[in-house]
This record gives structure tokens, C-alpha cells and sequence, in this order.
């Protein structure tokens, strides 16, 4: 799995401006909601119900909030670099600035964790969150984000 298979150009968000995780949360789920046609507040409540099972701020500035919704047929993604970094309760305490929001459908089961495993993979290289961090335009994210996928496949 790819990430050009779960992260489309359209759903980058370069500069987000939020001053708090409820605050991302709700515009990640506003955003997504315009890309895939499920009502934002649905969204919303499958990204904080993860959370309260546990924080999805996996360290070094890095959020994944993620969940599964049965009005899904596959994997979805969006990624945003937030312009000032927010508290979001992560592992390691510090504040985070690069999130990926997963939604999977309701039976995506292995398929889900895989993507997770891929989207981790991708954001524990310190060099690539540091392009990431660079980047303000969502055409250089994207390509930050699939450049990977494409110098495997030459």
C-alpha cells in the first residue's frame, strides 16, 4: 500500500490555522467531509471517540488521528501542516504541527492497519517531516509525501 493510494492532491492542507486540538479535529472533519460526502459531524465523533481511547499524537510533532466509518467503500486520507504547532496531547508531550487523519470503512480490518503502519513509516522520517515542515504550498507536500513511492518505483 501506497501512499498515492489513500492521499489524493486535493486533500492536502498546507497551512492550517487552528489554536487547539478540538479546533483541528473540527476543521479536519469539516475538510474531509467537503472531499468524501459524509456529514462532518459524523467525521467529527469517530476522530474524538478515538481519541478518548487514547492520544493519537504519536511524538515528534506528529498526529494520526484515525477512524472507521461505514458509509466508506475504501481508505481515505488528508494531511495538513498547521501553520503554529497546538497541544494535542502526544506521547512525548510536545506540541504537534504535521497531521494525518485516516478514515477507513468499517470493514477495512487489516487493510486499516496497514495503512497506519504506512502512514508512521512515512512521518518517523525525520527528513521527510523536515521537508514537511519547509513546504507551504500542497503541491509541494504531496509531492514530499509520495516522493518515496516514486523513487522505489524507477
Amino acid at each position: 500500500m501506497e501512499i498515492t493510494d489513500l492521499i489524493r492532491p486535493h486533500a492536502v492542507v498546507p497551512n492550517l490555522r487552528v489554536t487547539s486540538k478540538k479546533q483541528a479535529l473540527q476543521e479536519l472533519s469539516r475538510r474531509a467531509s467537503d472531499l468524501i460526502g459524509v456529514p462532518e459531524r459524523r467525521i467529527f465523533d469517530v476522530l474524538v471517540e478515538r481519541e478518548r481511547l487514547g492520544t493519537t499524537g504519536v511524538g515528534n510533532g506528529i498526529a494520526i488521528p484515525h477512524g472507521k466509518l461505514s458509509e466508506l467503500s475504501d481508505l481515505q486520507a488528508m494531511f495538513a501542516r498547521l501553520e503554529t504547532p497546538i497541544e494535542f496531547e502526544a506521547i512525548d508531550e510536545q506540541p504537534v504541527d504535521l497531521i494525518c487523519v485516516l478514515l477507513a470503512p468499517e470493514s477495512a480490518g487489516a487493510d486499516h492497519l496497514k495503512a497506519l503502519a504506512r502512514i508512521s513509516r512515512l512521518l518517523r522520517d525525520r527528513n521527510v517531516c523536515e521537508k514537511l515542515r519547509g513546504s507551504d504550498s500542497a503541491d509541494a507536500i504531496y509531492a514530499i509525501l509520495t516522493e518515496s513511492a516514486a523513487s522505489r518505483a524507477a
